[in-house]
């Protein structure tokens, strides 16, 4: 998709069918559907029917989608926990699950556990497919509502400064907004994360030759003063064979209100993808700062109400 107004019947199964013009479509569309009356929405996508299949928990990710697709006037057929809700429980594949789904629908967006299960889903599936998280591969679609949050603050994507905490290893979030930054220039990104979840040296390298400078770090005290985001993340539990391990490493670096105040600019935005299990203190969801309960979280259906529209309309 190296066309900004190639949308039209596509998959969106990562970051990388993107380029700055098609990127900057999607916000031009978002940002226009935020200020679009709820009438005139509702007769976007009348008739049209998207498919919702969820192999992993979700609200967020689910629940923006959903509340979409509804809002530009659509309806969804919808199988959260498939395993248990549909013929997967009786050995179905996930081919054959879509090529059912495909008879009702209109697109698909789908959530599985196992990376590489999206695009066997859609080289099976006639119609369009979105990626909503594909095991520790990539979720595209929060990494443009990242990327979008971003933008609506700072008006740019370049000459940016972030941090990201956690989970570097098998955060998807992380990898798809470091693809998605890396296709502009001069932004650094440091890195936070314990030893046993640091960035693997194949996307570590991956991401480098493509430009963005990545700093990795080993405590609190070296985060910058200046950063224009910091991108919390949460320990990966549903990652770990060892659940001992997990609990060792869960809470390795926590958001406080005092580190707020000690590093942060005027300016940070603090963003996280959620959900949060401990690592930022309730105390800082009040700060101004702090978009991961309020812009970041309504961006997410923007965002992919924008897809649906650019997609499903010629």
């Amino acid at each position: 998709m190296k066309n900004s107004e190639i949308f039209f019947g596509k998959d969106i199964l990562s970051l990388d069918q993107f380029d700055k013009r098609s990127i900057e479509k999607v916000f031009a569309t978002a940002a226009k559907i935020k200020k679009t009356s709820t009438k005139k929405l509702l007769r976007t996508l009348t008739g049209k029917v998207a498919g919702l299949l969820f192999f992993e928990p979700s609200t967020r990710t689910f629940s923006s989608n959903s509340a979409g697709f509804k809002r530009l006037g659509g309806q969804t057929v919808e199988h959260q926990n498939p395993n248990v809700t549909s013929s997967t429980v009786k050995g179905e594949t996930i081919e054959d699950t879509v090529r059912m789904m495909e008879q009702y629908c209109d697109l698909l967006v789908i959530r599985h556990p196992i990376k590489g299960t999206l695009e066997i889903a859609a080289n099976a599936s006639s119609v369009p497919v979105i990626n909503a998280g594909d095991g520790i591969g990539e979720h595209p679609t929060q990494a443009l509502l990242d990327m979008f949050t971003i933008w609506e603050k700072f008006k740019t994507l370049t000459n940016l400064k972030g941090l990201m905490v956690g989970d570097m290893l098998n955060g998807r979030t992380v990898h798809s907004l470091i693809r998605g930054l890396s296709m502009y220039p001069n932004n650094t990104i440091y890195l936070l994360s314990p030893k046993q979840l640091k960035l693997s040296r194949e996307e570590f390298d991956l991401y480098t030759k493509r430009g963005i400078n990545l700093i990795e770090i080993d405590s609190i005290d070296q985060i910058p003063s200046d950063c224009h985001f910091w991108y919390w993340t949460r320990v990966q539990k549903e990652r770990f064979a060892d659940k001992k391990e997990y609990e060792r490493l869960k809470l390795s670096f926590i958001l406080t209100k005092k580190l707020v105040s000690k590093k942060a600019g005027k300016d940070t935005l603090l963003m996280h993808p959620l959900p949060r299990v401990g690592e930022i203190e309730t105390a800082v969801d009040s700060d101004p700062r702090a978009v991961y309960l309020t812009t970041e979280a309504r961006n997410g259906m923007y965002v992919r109400m924008a897809l649906f529209s650019l997609i499903l309309k010629s």
